[in-house]
């Protein structure tokens, strides 16, 4: 499993949210397709739920044209 940068957060993120905050995505419309398509694993299954919630820890993967790439929930300072 490659290793990913951890994100720092506050509180309660979404998954659409986490995606543009680590820049995966460029925006809302291209998270949501992104999820639907099924190009979005959290913890190594598909999530097709934009608002899922994470917590500190999940590790969220995206396929992308030019590979698969991620980014790890860390805790909010």
């Amino acid at each position: 499993m490659p290793t990913y940068e951890t994100i720092p957060v506050r509180g309660v993120i979404r998954l659409g949210q986490f995606l543009k905050l680590t820049g995966l995505v460029e925006d809302g419309a291209t998270a949501t397709i992104a999820i639907q398509s099924g190009d979005v694993l959290v913890n190594g299954a598909v999530e097709q739920r934009r608002g899922a919630q994470l917590a500190a820890g999940d590790v969220v993967e995206i396929d992308l044209p030019t590979g698969r790439e991620g980014a790890v929930v860390g805790e909010g300072i």
